[in-house]
């Protein structure tokens, strides 16, 4: 979904672009400090993630093999 030249995902679609089941994202989210990519509740139910906020995230887990 795209809103004001912002694309959104929904829980579904993130889980699929990391491989990772939809639970785990809801369990990230609940989690103390939260963890995974950055989020906004819409309401109790409707949560999305902003394009640049799953690519900041995917970014900051990067490891490059030669800096090691």
């Amino acid at each position: 979904m795209e809103t004001y030249g912002v694309w959104w995902y929904t829980t579904e679609e993130v889980a699929r672009m990391l491989s990772v089941d939809a639970s785990s994202l809801r369990r990230w989210r609940t989690a103390r400090p939260p963890q995974g990519p950055p989020f906004v509740q819409v309401s109790d139910r409707v949560v999305r993630y902003s394009a640049a906020d799953v690519e900041s995230y995917l970014q900051s887990k990067r490891v490059d093999p030669m800096a090691a």
